[in-house]
């Protein structure tokens, strides 16, 4: 099988820069869900009206171990809390110094959390990521798409971060977590910035393989094509990518077969290409599956046979008449 894999290559070779080229889509903070639990990376700043000196402009960051330095406090044990509950933790432990101190914790930036990106991508499986990450970024630690990569990509996000931001966002069937899909030419080329969302943690990323069309019959190069960066391809397309006609083809007799969803049967879409190479006629589309079958003439095959004979006959006589 053979497929046109210039998009996903060139895809590839983009995410392995140090510096993405493609924008990133305006975000702004993100509040935590009720029940977010803090974790190594999480950075949060403090405030204590009482304490002004000692915490405005600072921001906190719990290290690997799940412990953070708080002023006045000491090292607090961050990890698996809330925000409520680091308030109260540090709150607990300011109340040597201060009678009812009024504490706020707010997260400036979530730190390195798990997502999971699967499908057509080189290197396939959870990721830590950190915060404010890109869907490109995302993909770089993938190590790129594939050769075989569609041309969309599925995104998967919990609804306790609120919905996907795009267009197409909708809510799965129990109304738990939002779905998305965005193109992968967007990505590449920053056709459509707003595409290339910020990444939250649990996020799913799924990048299926390419759906193919099939060309068949009297053709240079039967075979599959991939609709790698386009959801169809023409019919003229795929005649070209399957290396043109051969010399017995029936081009005005093509046909593309197109089997009807949710039905065994399969109907029949006739096509001129003969036609469409002398620029007449209106192409047609082939969508996943299809299959463009060029047809073989018989009266052009039994026109090349007495050819060859013909030249066959004649290379025998030139070559016995001298000895």
């Amino acid at each position: 099988m053979r497929f046109a894999p210039l998009l996903p290559f060139f895809l590839s070779v983009a995410l392995a820069q140090t510096v993405p080229s493609v924008p990133l889509a305006p975000s702004g903070p993100v509040a935590p869900p009720a029940d977010y639990q803090l974790g190594a990376g999480d950075q949060f700043s403090v405030t204590v009206p009482d304490l002004e000196t000692d915490f405005t402009g600072k921001v906190f960051r719990i290290d690997s171990g799940g412990d953070v330095t708080v002023p006045l406090a000491g090292r607090v044990h961050g990890a698996g809390l809330s925000t409520a509950g680091l308030e109260d933790e540090i709150s607990r432990r300011l109340a040597r110094i201060l009678k009812n101190p009024d504490v706020s914790v707010s997260l400036v930036a979530f730190g390195s959390k798990s997502v999971s990106i699967l499908g057509a991508v080189n290197s396939p499986g959870i990721r830590q990521i950190e915060t404010g990450k890109s869907l490109f970024e995302a993909l770089s630690l993938a190590g790129g798409l594939r050769p075989d990569a569609g041309y969309v990509i599925h995104l998967t996000r919990d609804m306790k971060w609120g919905a996907l931001p795009l267009p197409n966002a909708r809510m799965d069937a129990a109304g738990t977590h939002s779905i998305a899909s965005v193109r992968v030419k967007s990505i590449m080329n920053g056709s459509d910035s707003g595409e290339n969302i910020r990444i939250m943690p649990g996020d799913t990323i799924s990048v299926p393989k390419a759906e193919v069309v099939y060309a068949v019959g009297s053709v240079i190069k039967p075979g599959g094509f991939a609709l790698d960066e386009h959801e169809t391809l023409s019919s003229m397309q795929v005649f070209s990518l399957a290396g043109g006609p051969t010399r017995t083809a029936a081009r005005d007799k093509a046909k593309i077969i197109r089997t009807v969803e949710g039905s065994p049967n399969k109907v029949e879409i006739p096509v001129d290409l003969k036609a469409l190479m002398a620029g007449k006629g209106t192409d047609v589309d082939l969508r996943a599956g299809d299959i463009l079958f060029v047809p073989n003439s018989d009266a052009k095959s039994a026109g090349f046979r007495t050819l060859d004979a013909i030249v066959n006959a004649a290379t025998y006589a030139v070559i016995y008449a001298h000895p």
